[in-house]
């Protein structure tokens, strides 16, 4: 499971992520949807530790996600552009 609580993020004073919380369940399908700059891909870069929350915290199996190992992090540097593993 993986859990989303209270996360938030802002650039510069500019605000792009405001208190997002939610939980995708395991065997469950989870949709992300909202307009062009709502967010999402920010979103997503905390969820995944790409980039840092301004607050709030994401947890997977009940484990806060920046204390987990990331072993995928050396495979992803080694490429030209990320979204090529993607």
């Amino acid at each position: 499971m993986i859990t989303v609580d209270h996360l938030a993020k802002s650039y510069r004073g500019v605000t792009a992520v405001n208190d997002v919380s939610f939980t995708a369940r395991p065997g469950r399908v989870t949709g992300f949807l909202g307009p062009n700059g709502a967010g999402k891909s920010t979103t997503m870069r905390i969820v995944v530790g790409l980039s840092p929350a301004t607050s709030g915290h994401v947890e997977v199996l009940g484990a806060r996600y920046a204390d987990l190992p990331n072993p995928g992090l050396a495979t992803l540097a080694d490429s030209t552009s990320g979204r090529q593993k993607f």
